[in-house]
């Protein structure tokens, strides 16, 4: 069949290349206008164009997905369909209609669960035992559609965000072509959603990652692996940002003989030359890596050789 894939980021690339190697063709790819990073401000590619430029295949960069000029370039490539895979814009109905075979999502998801834009850190801070992909055929509505296939991804214990992103982008590259190939031999049977099993995954916010050290050591636990590594969670010590990129749960149980009884939550309440632990609301965290502000990210046995960490230092929300 004749494509055309719509992406943007590290998640769409897997999916393109899968394209690209199979037997239809990427007639053009449209991704997000590139922008300027770093200290000189220099004019950076999308990881998705990045890679249709290495392939020799026509990229297209409108500022909204809507004008009609790039909705004119499209028609031009006469697609027999358009997958899209995290592009970032909402396609008018005039594209949605576009293609013979409509245009098709790559969603990290287990659909009707995590519609929305972050599906796979909430499945990680949910403490979900598995998540997965569900190609789906788009519509008006916010990941709305009928499915098509779904590809069921089990969550480890120590999954984090970026782990979990790497495995759905791997596994959404496969099924997508599997859907080209059983949509243009008619071999697929669309299955509507059921919307009273639906859930939203709104987009992160650097704030989500603020820690509230009366929250369970179970729920900030899930919190800092779903945020790892973006946007991160994060405390503050005696006033600096203290990002926590690690962390293992610890009950009453196993606590150390030495370790300060009571405190408050928030309160370091043990020390060693390896790592800190710290009162949550019920439980305990044992920090294994951290960043503070203005340093690189270490292990908390390297962290604790040039910082003075005690069971009088109380970690707070706010600085």
């Amino acid at each position: 069949m004749r494509t055309i894939f719509m992406g943007t980021p590290d998640f769409a690339v897997g999916t393109l290349e899968a394209m690209i190697k199979s037997r239809h063709e990427v007639a053009a790819v449209v991704t997000q206008p590139d922008k300027p990073k770093g200290r000189g401000k220099s004019m950076q590619y999308t990881p998705v164009k990045e890679t249709a430029v290495r392939e020799h295949i026509p990229v297209i960069q409108p500022v909204s997905i809507k004008e009609e000029q790039a909705i004119d370039k499209l028609k031009e490539y006469k697609p027999d369909v358009i997958v899209v895979a995290a592009y970032g814009q909402i396609l008018p109905e005039s594209i949605l209609k576009l293609p013979k075979y409509g245009c098709i999502n790559v969603h990290a998801s287990l659909l009707p669960k995590y519609r929305g834009a972050a599906p796979i850190q909430w499945a990680v801070i949910n403490g979900e035992r598995e998540s997965g992909v569900t190609i789906m055929y788009m519509e008006k509505g916010l990941d709305t559609g009928d499915m098509l296939k779904k590809a069921v991804v089990p969550i480890s214990q120590n999954e984090t965000g970026g782990s979990l992103h790497d495995k759905l982008a791997e596994a959404g590259a496969k099924l997508l072509v599997e859907v080209l190939d059983e949509l243009e031999n008619g071999n697929i049977n669309p299955v509507k959603q059921n919307d009273n099993e639906s859930s939203y995954a709104h987009m992160l916010k650097k704030t989500l990652g603020n820690v509230d050290w009366n929250r369970e050591a179970i729920d900030i636990e899930r919190l800092i692996r779903g945020l790892n590594p973006w946007p991160s969670a994060y405390t503050f010590c005696n006033g600096k940002l203290l990002k926590l990129w690690s962390a293992d749960i610890v009950s009453e149980e196993e606590l150390p003989e030495n370790a300060v009884k009571g405190g408050s939550n928030g309160q370091v309440i043990y020390v060693d030359k390896r790592h800190f632990i710290v009162k949550a609301g019920r439980d305990y965290l044992r920090i294994n890596e951290l960043q503070l502000e203005g340093k690189k990210r270490m292990e908390t046995d390297a962290f604790l050789r040039g910082y003075n960490i005690n069971t009088d230092t109380v970690l707070t929300s706010k600085r």
